[in-house]
């Protein structure tokens, strides 16, 4: 069953009134939006802004079985990031905005994206706490590495759903 909840944005800044359509730097051909993530999608923003991160999940019994084999793990859902953001995602303070479906369509680029065309203003803000705790509440492993290109390269490779934020 699909989340019918409020979609969500993830900040470190916790005084936004209101959030305005633009253009985002990474995709400066698509039309200004507002973006935000389904609840069941969220965990890929439980870092800091600009930490550089990787994530793969499964969906469904065949894909836990690759994720399994390929990741070496039992958990459902795998997140990394490099060592040098270790100390910046144990000290971060991240708040979570939930932001009215009603404003939202759903971006078929990626999975569980929304977007919206128009000014939102959110329902609500609160503080999201401890990030590794976060992490270790909801089964997700989550991996400190030297580099990244090696997980990434397997999780590009793996047919598995995925996301990659900050990867440059």
């Amino acid at each position: 069953m699909r989340d019918r909840g409020p979609l969500l944005h993830f900040s470190e800044d916790p005084s936004i009134a209101r959030f305005v359509p633009h253009v985002p730097a990474t995709n400066p051909a698509h039309a200004p939006a507002v973006w935000a993530i389904d609840a069941e999608h969220a965990p890929v923003y439980w870092f800091p802004r600009d930490c550089p991160r990787g994530s793969v999940w499964a969906n469904d019994a065949s894909q836990r079985q690759v994720l399994r084999e390929r990741f070496h793990t039992t958990a459902s859902r795998v997140q990394t990031t490099t060592l040098a953001w270790l100390a910046r995602v144990r000290n971060a303070r991240l708040f979570v905005y939930e932001l009215p479906r009603a404003a939202f369509v759903e971006w078929p680029a990626a999975e569980g994206q929304w977007i919206a065309r128009d000014v939102v203003e959110p329902l609500a803000v609160r503080p999201v706490g401890d990030l590794l705790d976060l992490h270790a509440t909801a089964g997700i492993e989550l991996r400190f590495v030297p580099d990244l290109t090696p997980f990434w390269e397997a999780v590009v490779s793996s047919g598995l759903p995925f996301s990659g934020v900050r990867l440059r």
